[in-house]
């Protein structure tokens, strides 16, 4: 029996933040742990729409800081599945700092992996991706070689 496939535009998600005093470090910049909190929220979001369940999340991969943002910035977030395995699946994260005439300047982009579990935290199967355009393969292909690297370094003890 084939598996049931999902259009990544079926689980595409975005929100937006604006940093304020209480999301900012002793340098005045948004604090990095609130960023992650923010990313892994969202990517969990994207992975349950995918999935149609709870997730849980595996692993973060690519989280590079690209910029600093500040109080009052809008912080933009958009998530999408790029992969799914029989249970996992790979969201990517980009962030962006967003000012009033709409124009978005990146500062993070970040790779995560989601299992998908049932009541119990037991894995379960999640719906494949239907391939539409070229960058979801292109997608496709870098993170089934993301996966190799991940499966490589847990080997290595990484």
């Amino acid at each position: 029996m084939e598996r049931e496939k999902k259009k990544i535009s079926d689980s595409k998600m975005e929100h937006i933040y604006q940093v304020r005093p209480e999301h900012l470090n002793p340098a005045g910049r948004l604090f990095g742990g609130k960023l992650m909190e923010w990313i892994d929220e969202i990517a969990a979001f994207a992975a349950m729409r995918h999935s149609g369940g709870t997730v849980t999340t595996a692993s973060v991969d690519n989280l590079r800081f690209i910029r600093g943002a500040y109080q009052n910035d809008l912080i933009v977030l958009t998530a999408r599945i790029t992969y799914a395995g029989n249970s996992s699946m790979e969201v990517r994260v980009d962030t962006y700092i967003e000012d009033f005439q709409g124009i978005r300047k990146p500062i993070n982009r970040a790779y995560l992996t989601l299992v998908a579990v049932d009541s119990k935290g037991v894995p379960r199967q999640v719906p494949s991706i239907l391939l539409e355009t070229e960058n979801d393969r292109a997608e496709w292909e870098a993170a089934e070689r993301r996966k190799e690297l991940r499966i490589q370094r847990k080997r290595e003890g990484f």
